[in-house]
C-alpha cells in the first residue's frame, strides 16, 4: 500500500443493507485457514451492534485466538476477540479470487449478512512498492474481474475498489503512460461489478494525509467512473482520524453531487504517528483499533465505518514486521489492547 494511506437517511440506509442482506435486489489476499476443529460457538461469532456485515470464524485472528487459549494465554485471546469478533473485509487472491469470495458469500449467506470485499488487483500496482504486484496487463485484469463478479453473484455484498490506484496517479507514483490504461480499467470494473443485483461499489480515494487537497481527487475520480459507482472510500489502511477523513470526505462529496463514501476506521483509534512521515504509514507503533465497523455513522453522507484493512496484517517489512499482508499476532494485540471499546 501507498506510504501515504497513512440520522433518518442513516436509519433508512441501515435498512436499505438490511433488506439487501436478507435476499432483495437493490440497484490483497486470501489465505488457506488452517485445519481446526471449530465449534458451533466459534463457527458463528456475533457482529458488532449496528453491523450488518459478516465476521469471518475461520480469520487469522480467530485461530489466533484458539492458539493462544490451547497455548494458555487466555488474556491476551480474550483482547484480541475485539478484532476476531468483527467484520473486516476478505481480500480476494490475485491470482483465482474466486475460492476467497465463494468462502465468504456462502458464509455470509448462513448469516443473512452482507460481505466486505477489497478488489486490489490492478496492473501496476503500488508502483513497486511492498504491495507491488496486479494482474498481467488488461487481458489478465478483465479475467480476473469477471471471476470477482462471478463468485459474488446476486450475493449481498460491498466492493472497494483498488485501494491507491486513483491517488497514485494523482501524486505521480503511477507514470502518465499507465494512465489512460488505468482509467479504462477502472470504468470496466466498476461498471462490470455494478451489473451485480446487489453489490455496492466505492472507488478508492485515498486519505487526508496523502493527499492534502480534497479537489485534487475530484476530477480523476470522475475520470475512474465514480458516477457509476455507489461512492467512494477513504483512510484505507491509514490512520486519520475519524473527524478529519469525515470532513475531508464531504468536501469530495460536495464536489461530486454528492457521493456517499465510507470510511476505513480499522487502526486509526489514535491517529497518525506524528513525525516521521515517510514512515508513519508502516507498522507505526502504539496505534489502536477505531471505530467498529457500523452503518449508525450519523452523517447522512457516509454509508458505513469499515475495517477494510485488517486489522494485524503487516504493512510491510518495516519495524521488524513481517511482507506486506502477513498476519502479525503481536501487532494485531498491541491494537487490540490500546482499543477504547
Amino acid at each position: 500500500m501507498s506510504r501515504y494511506r497513512t440520522l433518518p437517511c442513516r436509519i433508512l440506509l441501515a435498512a436499505a443493507l438490511l433488506t439487501a442482506v436478507a435476499g432483495c435486489s437493490s440497484g490483497a489476499a486470501g489465505k488457506a485457514p488452517a485445519a481446526q476443529t471449530v465449534t458451533q460457538a466459534e463457527a458463528a461469532p456475533a457482529p458488532a451492534p449496528g453491523s450488518p456485515f459478516w465476521v469471518d470464524p475461520e480469520s487469522d485472528a480467530a485461530r489466533q485466538v484458539r492458539i493462544w487459549q490451547g497455548q494458555g494465554r487466555t488474556a491476551d485471546a480474550q483482547v484480541l476477540r475485539r478484532i476476531a469478533e468483527r467484520p473486516v473485509a476478505t481480500w480476494p487472491s490475485g491470482d483465482n479470487p474466486r475460492p476467497g469470495i465463494r468462502k465468504a458469500v456462502e458464509g455470509a449467506a448462513k448469516e443473512k449478512r452482507t460481505a466486505l470485499f477489497v478488489a486490489y488487483n490492478i496492473p501496476h500496482r503500488d508502483c513497486g512498492k511492498y504491495s507491488a504486484g496486479g494482474a498481467n496487463g488488461i487481458d489478465g485484469y478483465r479475467a480476473w474481474y469477471g471471476m470477482f463478479a462471478e463468485a459474488i453473484g446476486d450475493a449481498p455484498a460491498i466492493v472497494v475498489l483498488e485501494p491507491d490506484a486513483v491517488a497514485h496517479m494523482v501524486d505521480g507514483c503511477t507514470t502518465p503512460e499507465h494512465h489512460a490504461e488505468r482509467y479504462q480499467l477502472l470504468n470496466e470494473a466498476v461498471e462490470h461489478l455494478k451489473k451485480l443485483p446487489n453489490t455496492k461499489v466505492y472507488l478508492d480515494a485515498g486519505n487526508p494525509a496523502w493527499l492534502p487537497d480534497p479537489y485534487s481527487l475530484v476530477e480523476p475520480l470522475r475520470r475512474a467512473g465514480i458516477e457509476k459507482a455507489d461512492g467512494f472510500a477513504l483512510n484505507v489502511s491509514n490512520f486519520q482520524k475519524d473527524a478529519t477523513v469525515r470532513a475531508y470526505g464531504v468536501k469530495v462529496s460536495q464536489a461530486l453531487d454528492g457521493k456517499h463514501f465510507v470510511m476505513d476506521t480499522s487502526r486509526n483509534g489514535d491517529g497518525p504517528l506524528l513525525g516521521d512521515r515517510d514512515q508513519a504509514w508502516c507498522n507505526p507503533p502504539g496505534r489502536s483499533l477505531g471505530t467498529p465497523p457500523s452503518v449508525s455513522t450519523g452523517d447522512a453522507l457516509v454509508d458505513a465505518f469499515l475495517w477494510i484493512k485488517r486489522p494485524g496484517d503487516s504493512d510491510g517489512p518495516c519495524r521488524g514486521g513481517p511482507s506486506a499482508g502477513t498476519w502479525w499476532p503481536e501487532y494485531a494485540l498491541g491494537l487490540a489492547r490500546r482499543a477504547r471499546f
